[in-house]
């Protein structure tokens, strides 16, 4: 009998695919990439029309030497990396470096790892696509051009350290934009009205909301706004003037693509993109099912399309009706926003078996597997339901001229809800008075006017920031998370709470990269090269014509930032700081956490200090110095030197003006000066700083 060799890329899928395969198919695996651009250099020779020039990555000559020895014994190669461009790639420089023959080589894609995917996959067997492998290894000289030619800059520029990336530099620019918005934001007054309202009979009370008046909404936006509507109403009779029923329908949402699951396991389950991707290769290479032996629980993670396999759609109605009842199952398929980024080579993220139940398998996992494998199934079973279906009533009422309302909801029938519930709000439930119809007098109990002001833009989070990114088209599935753990290991961002916040460090190398490299940075420019890596993949585009058009651009705007750095003498700033050791006046240097003071005696003096930059503003609290500081996790803020006795702190920048208003202390938000007691509120521009 004939001898097959299948090569994986993970050892974990070996035992999950050898049970499936008879004995005459021996399963190895490379233990991911086994080729790549050598460190040590850009690896491609932009003399000879940008050929590649890869090197065995170090410590994978074993591995490789002994899937030769695999090869020898094998009448037919079957190439089984991960159905995506990069496990096309993997492939590929497999077949390179083992000099596989073309005739007795195939290669094989499998959407999930189970019994029947894997044996119909050697049914269709074909050849290695170079057009995703050119578009992967397109995406790997583009980013490491990016690296290699603007990395050494920035260390020349910052001292030590830093890096750049193609799609981790605009992340980094995403996040600051967002940081000065924030920091610029100036907070405005509004208030709400609430009317507290009883029907003839009734012992329970209503609340209507302010709407506006017979002409349309009307928006409250100062305490003079609100007393002049207070004194028009004071004495007017509350009456219902419209009461209107209807239904509201919820629609069920899509099954996970890589973005929603990471965004939902961020929001839900508190996990990093970095932990959710993890868990999830966990659960699609194979897991130990107890009486089933290692099973993959989940398709292929790396997806950005929501098509389902008729397969799975058929397998899953006859699970809901089983469990749930026929009119559970849904009647259509629910569609997805159409996106030219969208690659549809792949189904969305599911269970592989829907029968294959959450608590079936509890004991087997995990709690970190569980509760994705949990969150994946429900989602799954969700979509493939009917939608929750609500009774809505709508009661408009009258006071005079104003309009106020009252709504409340119920559900009538819960569809998809019986399963994933966790983007329902916990609203207290309204209830409201049978009694209320047209022309039906009110009691006002009371009324509650209420003060707020407007919030600035939220701190991207992990999750809205793998959202922003997909939206923008910029990266693709398997780059979300590398980006942001990139960004966090490098300390250009920091996460407390779940924000990101920019580091020190990252507004220096943000700043450098929009004023030298302004088209590395531009959001439109880097999902314009994402489009051409998908037409590459096509193959409607040459992945040379791409190489060629973007390295000169980049290699200019390179030389010119050489040029201009050529001039600038970069030279360690001397501060009034004194070294305690010996005396010498320290200088102020860049390390991982940002500036910090060291002995210019280096290796000799290796005394170092807080860099405590003085703000040249008195502290509100005590009199004494403001000074810049920042968190262990490297964002800044702006405290009291005097600190522990005083405790004084505030995120944004204080003015030695002090408000003219209230007599408090101001803050800087871009060009303007803002009270920092929003009750006062007072506003001034910079320019009128004396």
């Amino acid at each position: 009998m004939a001898k097959n060799l299948v090569i994986v890329e993970s050892p974990a899928k070996v035992k999950t695919i050898k049970k499936f395969l008879g004995k005459n198919y021996e399963v190895a695996a490379s233990n991911g990439h086994v080729r790549d651009l050598p460190k040590s250099s850009l690896g491609i020779d932009v003399e000879h029309d940008f050929e590649p020039k890869y090197i065995t990555i170090r410590g994978k000559g074993d591995a490789l030497a002994n899937l030769r020895k695999e090869v020898k014994k094998a009448d037919k190669v079957y190439l089984a990396t991960d159905p995506d461009r990069e496990g096309e790639a993997i492939s590929w420089h497999l077949a390179q470096a083992l000099k596989l023959d073309e005739k007795n080589t195939r290669r094989i894609t499998f959407n999930e790892i189970t019994k029947s995917a894997v044996k119909d996959s050697f049914k269709h067997p074909r050849d290695i696509d170079m057009n995703l492998v050119d578009a992967q290894q397109t995406r790997r000289m583009l980013d490491r051009m990016v690296g290699y030619k603007i990395s050494p800059l920035l260390w020349a520029k910052v001292k030590r350290g830093l890096s750049a990336g193609r799609v981790q530099s605009v992340a980094l620019r995403i996040i600051c934009d967002r940081e000065e918005e924030i920091n610029a934001f100036i907070p405005e007054e509004y208030w709400t009205l609430d009317a507290v309202l009883q029907a003839d009979g009734e012992k329970k009370t209503m609340t209507a909301s302010f709407y506006g008046d017979q002409n349309g909404k009307i928006a409250i936006h100062n305490k003079e706004e609100l007393d002049k509507i207070l004194g028009r109403i004071e004495d007017q009779p509350f009456e219902v003037l419209e009461v209107r029923k209807g239904e509201r329908v919820k629609k069920p949402p899509l099954p996970f693509s890589t973005s929603t699951l990471q965004q939902d396991a961020s929001r839900y389950l508190n996990f990093s993109t970095q932990k959710t991707m993890r868990l999830a290769q966990q659960l699609y290479e194979g897991v130990d099912i107890k009486g089933s032996g290692s099973v993959g629980l989940i398709t292929y993670l790396r997806t950005d399309s929501t098509r389902v396999s008729e397969e799975a759609k058929s397998a899953a109605a006859d699970y809901i009706a089983e469990h749930y009842g026929g009119s559970y199952v849904s009647k259509s398929t629910a569609a997805g926003s159409s996106s030219t980024h969208i690659q549809d080579a792949h189904e969305a993220i599911r269970p592989t078996d829907i029968r294959r139940s959450p608590v079936m398998v509890k004991e087997s996992l995990t709690r970190d597997q569980f509760r994705l494998y949990q969150m994946i199934w429900n989602r799954f079973a969700a979509s493939r339901m009917t939608p929750a279906y609500y009774e809505t009533t709508t009661v408009r009422v009258g006071a005079g001229e104003y309009r106020f309302h009252l709504a409340a909801s119920s559900l009538k029938f819960d569809g998809f809800l019986s399963v994933y519930a966790m983007d329902e709000k916990k609203s207290d439930s309204v209830v409201l008075s049978k009694s209320l119809e047209e022309g039906v007098a009110l009691r006002k109990k009371k009324l509650e006017p209420k003060q707020h002001f407007t919030q600035p833009p939220a701190h991207y989070t992990e999750a809205s920031l793998v959202k922003t990114l997909e939206e923008l088209g910029i990266g693709r599935p398997s780059t979300y998370a590398p980006t942001i753990t990139t960004l966090l290991g490098r300390r250009y961002v920091v996460k407390e709470n779940k924000n990101l916040y920019v580091s020190e460090l990252g507004e220096v190398v943000n700043k450098i990269m929009t004023d030298e490299f302004p088209t590395i940075v531009d959001e439109q420019f880097t999902a314009n090269m994402e489009s051409l890596l998908d037409d590459v993949e096509a193959g409607s585009v040459e992945w040379k014509a791409v190489v060629r058009n973007f390295y000169p651009d980049l290699d200019a705007s390179v030389k010119a930032a050489e040029q201009k750095l050529e001039k600038i003498e970069i030279a360690d700033e001397v501060s009034e700081e004194t070294c305690d050791i010996c005396g010498r006046n320290m200088v102020i240097k860049y390390g991982p956490h940002g500036r910090f003071l060291a002995c210019p005696g280096f290796p000799e003096c290796r005394s170092t200090k807080p860099l405590l930059e003085k703000i040249g503003v008195p502290c509100p609290k005590c009199g004494k110095e403001l000074v810049l500081k920042k968190t262990r996790k490297g964002r800044k803020y702006y405290g009291c030197e005097n600190h522990p006795d005083c405790d004084f702190m505030s995120w944004q920048k204080p003015s030695a003006i002090p408000c003219p208003e209230c007599g408090g202390y101001m803050v800087e938000k871009g060009n303007r000066l803002v009270c920092a007691d929003k009750e006062c509120g007072y506003v001034q521009s910079r320019s009128q700083e004396k």
